[in-house]
């Protein structure tokens, strides 16, 4: 069964569950979400008998919010302590602390910051809520004269950002500080299936405008990085499955590969793909490949077929965060018509309440390997040639 909930359910994903009759929880926040007519909803109740007489119920959210839905009615189950193992980043580290015993990380209360004994911490380090979404509340301190700036960016970031998610999702009472992992850092949509095997739906390269670029703005995909590190992701998603045991599990996986070639996990969120809809919908309108149904139906991809003819070409995400350096109620509105006018080849645009959510928009692309320019403008661009304040006009 699946959940849909808040900020953000695609067509795409609507059109999945209503046209193979997936069942989506009839909960009072995926009434309010438009699902289409003629979706299979069940009951409350009825979620609750499933999953308790199901040997592993196969269950997918598209957000974390439905996580506090699990805790509370799945009480009986293994699951709300599966979950805590991957979204408290605390808990995590302390799970594959065997796997790599030198990672150094400490947990911090937020009023517990100014107490710290800097010399203690891992320089350079990042600082992250436990749980945490996008990249809000994260900052990279690389010396002790950076300290203190970044605890007063961090209590005004928070002051903002509290109210927008549930706890269980955003969580701004309690951080991780541990070291920076550095090299190239990708992003893959996997699922662990009713054996315990993980299989993997996509893969994507999370690419900077800096070294001190902690922002989510461009995520790209493409044949060659799906066909370089299909293999080593999926031994490295085992070897995290195999200590954490879970089965019928969906996944979104963040890691770096160092200088020497050795991955280390930034973090796995658990019982989601990558959120607002994002990194399974690519998958479709890159590849045709569905990973909804793809977990659902537990179908392995045939990558080598679905990737034929995509030689050449990168299909992104394009995170419109709002980075202007102004705050919501300056901005009267962002011009999508001049955004879209700098990509080749836009394929879906999806247009967000800046006013509600610190963000402007997402953007899927394809884009010619010869022509990331394009990707590289808007990699470095702050945003503020889209937008018009509430005293100036186009």
């Amino acid at each position: 069964m699946f959940f849909a909930d808040e900020p953000y359910v695609s067509d795409f994903f609507k059109l999945t569950v209503r046209d193979n009759a997936i069942p989506v929880v009839d909960t009072e926040v995926a009434r309010s979400l438009d699902l289409y007519q003629g979706t299979r909803l069940i009951g409350e109740d009825e979620a609750v008998e499933l999953a308790r007489t199901a040997d592993i119920p196969a269950i997918y959210t598209t957000s974390e919010n439905s996580i506090a839905w699990i805790a509370k009615h799945l009480v009986f189950s293994e699951l709300p302590a599966k979950i805590a193992l991957f979204k408290d980043k605390l808990k995590f580290r302390e799970l594959t602390k065997s796997l790599f015993p030198d990672f150094r990380f400490k947990g911090v209360r937020l009023e517990d910051l100014e107490q710290i004994e800097f010399a203690d911490l891992p320089l350079p380090f990042i600082i992250k809520p436990t749980a945490g979404f996008f990249s809000m509340g994260v900052y990279k301190v690389s010396g002790p004269d950076e300290w203190a700036s970044t605890i007063a960016a961090l209590h005004v970031e928070i002051d903002q950002i509290k109210d927008l998610y549930p706890e269980a999702v955003l969580n701004t009472r309690w951080f991780i500080i541990e070291q920076v992992i550095n090299g190239e850092e990708y992003a893959f949509d996997a699922y662990f299936n009713a054996t315990g095997e993980p299989v993997i739906l996509s893969i994507l390269q999370h690419v900077f405008s800096s070294e001190d670029d902690v922002s989510d703005r461009v995520y790209i995909s493409s044949k060659e990085i799906i066909e370089n590190n299909l293999e080593e992701f999926t031994d490295f998603a085992r070897k995290i499955g195999e200590l954490a045991r879970v089965k019928n599990f969906p996944v979104h996986i963040e890691l770096r590969r160092d200088k020497d070639g050795t991955l280390l996990p930034i973090e796995v969120n658990p019982m989601r793909f990558g959120g607002w809809c994002t990194t399974a919908d690519v998958s479709f309108l890159a590849y045709g490949l569905n990973p909804y149904l793809c977990y659902y139906a537990q179908e392995k991809p045939d990558w080598p077929e679905i990737l034929k003819g995509k030689e050449g070409k990168l299909f992104s995400i394009v995170v419109l965060d709002n980075s202007t350096g102004m705050d919501a109620g300056e901005i009267a509105a962002f011009n999508y018509a001049k955004l879209l006018s700098g990509f080749e080849r836009p394929l879906e645009l999806r247009k967000v309440d800046h006013t509600r959510y610190p963000v402007f928009g997402f953007l899927f692309t394809e884009t010619r390997e010869d022509n990331f320019i394009e990707l590289e403008n808007i990699l470095h661009s702050d945003l503020t040639e889209f937008v018009q304040t509430n005293v100036e006009g186009y």
